[in-house]
């Protein structure tokens, strides 16, 4: 529960950031390893970093981009 209090306390962009890379890093990582144990299963690790770490950074672009606009509705809005 420590962790979800840290991620609580967070200001509103990197908390956005860190829960899109971490939501998209492990669903990118899971579908890496479903796809290398059907292709080839002594190299389906090697899958799960190919497509997690880009689904990663996909996620944290996403939460970088859905932080900036939670930030300019409320600062727009008094």
């Amino acid at each position: 529960m420590a962790l979800a209090q840290d991620i609580r306390e967070l200001p509103v962009v990197p908390r956005l950031v860190a829960v899109g890379a971490t939501l998209l890093g492990v669903v990118g990582g899971c579908v890496g390893l479903v796809l290398g144990l059907l292709a080839y299963p002594p190299t389906a690790w090697f899958a799960v970093l190919e497509i997690g770490v880009p689904s990663a950074i996909l996620g944290a672009l996403l939460g970088l981009a859905a932080g900036a606009a939670v930030t300019v509705a409320r600062r727009s809005h008094p």
